[in-house]
C-alpha cells in the first residue's frame, strides 16, 4: 500500500546562524539611493528586519524595494517545480507605520527567477474604499484569493501559513491561512488556477512598494518576519 502523502520539512534558517544566507539573493538597495541606510535588510535577535525609508528608490525610480528571494541550505537553493506542491509558514509584524496604499505595496510574493518576468502571487496591503486591507491574488488574470483588514493585524505577531501548488492551466492552487493569536482570521483556497510561469517559483519576502500612493500612507516604516520554514508534499 502507498504512503500517504506528508508535509516534508525542507528549510527551517536559524536567523542567528545563517544571517540573510537563509536566502537565494538580497535585494537591497539596488540603485545605492540611501547609503546611510544600508543595510535595510538584516537580522535583528531572532528576526528578518526589512527597513524602508522614504528617501529610498529602486532601480526603477517610481518605486521602492527591499526585498529577499528564495530559500537557501548552504549553497543550494530550494527548487519549486512544476506540479509541485510548497507550504510556508512564518511569523509577520506589521507595525502601523507600514500602511496599505492606492497603489501596489507587495509584502510576500512568488515568481520565476530572472529580470523581467512578473509576479505569480501576491500578498499585498491595499486600501479599498478608504479601508486598509491585506489580501492575497493570483497576479495574472488578477484573481483575488482572499482579504481582510489590515489594522486588527499591526502592531503585533501573527501567523501565516501558505500553500502552493505549482501548475499550468487549471493545475493550480493556492492556500492562504492569517492566525491572530489562537483565531483563524482567514483560511481560503482558489482551486483550478495557473500558478507557473516558466524555469521554477520561488517565494519573496520584504517592502516592494509604488511611490504613486495618493492617500499619504507612505512613511519610514519596517517589516519583520521570524520562524520561516518551508515543508514539500512527498
Amino acid at each position: 500500500m502507498a504512503k500517504a502523502a506528508s508535509w516534508a520539512l525542507r528549510w527551517s534558517p536559524d536567523p542567528a546562524q545563517t544571517g540573510t544566507r537563509a536566502f537565494e539573493t538580497i535585494e537591497d538597495d539596488r540603485a545605492d539611493s540611501h547609503p546611510a541606510g544600508q543595510p535595510h535588510i538584516f537580522v535583528e535577535g531572532n528576526t528578518f528586519r526589512f527597513n524602508m525609508h522614504t528617501v529610498d528608490r529602486d532601480t526603477s525610480t517610481d518605486r521602492q524595494r527591499q526585498e529577499v528571494t528564495g530559500c537557501r541550505n548552504g549553497s543550494s537553493f530550494l527548487q519549486w517545480n512544476n506540479g509541485e506542491s510548497w507550504r510556508v509558514t512564518y511569523q509577520m509584524y506589521v507595525p502601523s507605520s507600514l500602511k496599505a496604499t492606492t497603489t501596489f505595496t507587495h509584502i510576500m510574493q512568488t515568481k520565476q527567477p530572472g529580470t523581467g518576468t512578473g509576479p505569480i502571487t501576491v500578498t499585498s496591503l491595499r486600501r479599498v474604499s478608504g479601508r486598509q486591507t491585506i489580501e492575497h491574488k493570483i497576479f495574472e488574470p488578477n484573481i483575488l484569493v482572499g482579504r481582510t483588514d489590515l489594522e486588527p493585524l499591526q502592531n503585533k505577531w501573527i501567523d501565516i501559513e501558505y500553500e502552493l501548488k505549482v501548475g499550468t492551466g487549471t493545475a493550480g492552487s493556492v492556500r492562504w491561512v492569517i492566525r491572530n493569536g489562537s483565531s483563524t482570521v482567514l483560511d481560503v483556497t482558489k482551486t483550478g488556477v495557473d500558478t507557473f510561469l516558466a524555469d521554477r517559483v520561488r517565494p519573496k519576502w520584504g517592502i516592494y512598494r509604488s511611490l504613486g500612493d495618493t492617500s499619504g500612507s507612505l512613511q519610514s516604516t519596517y517589516l519583520l518576519l521570524r520562524n520561516l520554514k518551508a515543508y514539500e508534499l512527498v
